[in-house]
């Protein structure tokens, strides 16, 4: 089905009464991509959870509302970010139409393919055909014509490498997308994907793996092979699933992530080392009067490599209390050595 892009909502459709702030690039501060002349903000919206047909509206549309007022103007999904599959992007569709359409232009928004999402032997993996069919299921969803950025969500070792970077020059070469992703890649795959995208004439924008102060398996060589590809890095799960924040300190709150989630059971949240270096850490933070995700997410963007770091949502205030850690002063030699006691070792995950 092709994609249409309505640049002016219907009339039905928009809500009148909201404004952006116009203050909204006060504060945020916002890095290049790598060697590219990009630049995304230093926190970016992910909508991996919180987005997808299980919850409220209103609740999505007052999130990226704020986190557009606040400079957030990087929106990242995937194609099954849900529940259920698809749920995400339609209801960030829905957003666009009523209100962000308008700022399109001020807009970075990107998804991927790469997991499951649709039977059969087509809807998975990285062969040509399941990534620029789902790339144009997301654009309809979402009432697209293009994408800032298209991600091969994950290596598949059964598709030729060639392959899966041939349909992301593809995206890129039919106006698609903007530029070309790749995501949970392993250092020497990165190296050889940037390579490749390289001679097709297509640079490789970005890479987004996992890091946090509980996961550090990218340093140094992904990290080393990005700065050395001129590929920018964006960072997903820094509060580690929630691990690296306040919420499970004493146990697990009903209705919390560990409750249901298929990423993050209660006893990963609650493991006896976890807790002990998460509680440790909290004191760190409280010293330095920041919250643990504050800390958390500052030792993330200390380092020049990192483009962004991308946080989840559930409320408002949680997207405030993040992006808050913006302004507040680097942390300090004497910090971060007392932070390095309780994080995992450089190159390893707890």
């Amino acid at each position: 089905m092709p994609a249409t892009e309505p640049p002016n909502p219907a009339p039905d459709q928009r809500d009148l009464s909201w404004r952006a702030a116009q203050d909204r690039y006060d504060a945020m501060s916002y890095r290049r991509c790598g060697t590219s002349g990009l630049k995304l903000p230093a926190i970016s919206l992910g909508l991996w959870q919180n987005f997808g047909g299980d919850r409220p509206l209103d609740n999505a549309r007052a999130i990226l509302r704020r986190a557009f007022d606040l400079g957030v103007t990087h929106i990242d999904l995937a194609n099954n970010y849900g529940p259920p599959y698809g749920a995400a992007e339609s209801t960030f569709g829905q957003v666009l139409a009523s209100d962000l359409g308008r700022h399109r232009d001020e807009l970075i928004v990107s998804t991927k393919a790469g997991y499951d999402m649709w039977p059969g032997p087509y809807g998975d993996g990285g062969s040509r055909k399941y990534l620029l069919a789902s790339l144009d299921q997301s654009l309809t969803r979402m009432g697209l014509n293009y994408v800032d950025i298209f991600y091969s969500h994950r290596y598949d070792p059964d598709t030729p490498l060639e392959e899966t970077l041939g349909a992301l020059d593809t995206a890129v070469r039919s106006g698609k997308a903007l530029y070309a992703g790749v995501s949970n890649y392993p250092a020497e795959v990165l190296d050889r994907a940037a390579g490749i995208l390289a001679d097709l004439g297509t640079p490789l924008l970005i890479d987004q793996p996992v890091h946090s102060l509980f996961d550090r398996h990218i340093e140094p060589d992904i990290i080393e092979t990005a700065a050395r590809r001129g590929v920018g890095l964006i960072v997903f799960s820094p509060l580690a699933q929630g691990r690296l924040t306040d919420r499970y300190l004493d146990g697990v709150p009903a209705g919390s992530r560990a409750t249901h989630s298929r990423f993050l059971s209660a006893d990963q949240a609650t493991a006896d080392d976890v807790l002990r270096r998460s509680r440790a850490l909290n004191e760190v933070a409280r010293a330095g009067d920041r919250t643990l995700a504050q800390l958390a997410l500052a030792w993330v963007l200390r380092r020049p490599e990192i483009t962004s770091a991308l946080i989840g949502a559930s409320s408002v205030a949680q997207l405030e209390a993040n992006v808050a850690a913006l302004r507040q002063p680097p942390l300090s030699q004497a910090e971060l050595d007392a932070v390095d006691e309780f994080a995992a070792p450089a190159g390893q995950r707890l």
